[in-house]
Formats: structure tokens, C-alpha cells, sequence
């Protein structure tokens, strides 16, 4: 570009600016996974614009990250559900916990 001039553009410096259209993609699902993060409090539900999937990650403290997905809004929620089950049935009984602790 050196040595050659730029034709003009929107982005030139002294160009007026041009309110451009804003494009929102896949809102009803971005709008469902808004709510279903509302609605879960334990966990952080996002909707992936490049998979076309609903994720939910768990927002507490785990051995291991907790990631779980699917194709729509209700079935990442019973998969949640699923994950919170596994969880609660793995973990340690309340005296064990305690004696680690102290």
C-alpha cells in the first residue's frame, strides 16, 4: 500500500458515520439460555453461536470441571440435573469431609 493512494471509504478519517445494521444471531436460543441461567443459580448456561449447542458449566466447587451439553434448552437441563445427581452420589459422607477438613 505504499506509494498508493486508498480509494474512500466509510472508514476514512473524515467520513460522516453510517449507522450500520446490527445482526443478533440465533436469538431465541441466546434469549432461552439467558433464562435458564436465571433459573439455575449453580450453574453457567451460554449458548455456543459456532456448535449451535446450549453448555452449562457448574459454578461450585468440583474434583473435576463439570461441562455438560446439548441441543436444546431442555435437554441440557435434565443433563444438569444428571451431572448434580453423579456429583451428590460420588461425594464423600459428611463425617469424611469433616476429618479431611480438620
Amino acid at each position: 500500500m505504499i506509494g498508493r493512494s486508498r480509494p474512500a471509504g466509510r472508514h476514512r478519517d473524515g467520513q460522516a458515520h453510517i449507522p450500520v445494521y446490527r445482526r443478533v444471531w440465533d436469538g431465541p436460543a441466546r434469549a432461552e439460555a439467558e433464562v435458564l441461567d436465571q433459573a439455575c443459580s449453580g450453574w453457567a448456561v451460554l449458548y455456543s453461536l459456532s456448535e449451535r449447542r446450549f453448555f452449562g458449566l457448574c459454578a461450585w466447587p468440583s474434583p473435576e470441571p463439570v461441562i455438560v451439553s446439548d441441543d436444546t434448552v431442555e435437554g441440557l437441563e435434565q443433563r444438569m440435573r444428571e451431572a448434580e445427581t453423579l456429583l451428590i452420589l460420588r461425594m464423600p459422607p459428611a463425617e469424611d469431609r469433616l476429618r479431611r477438613a480438620a
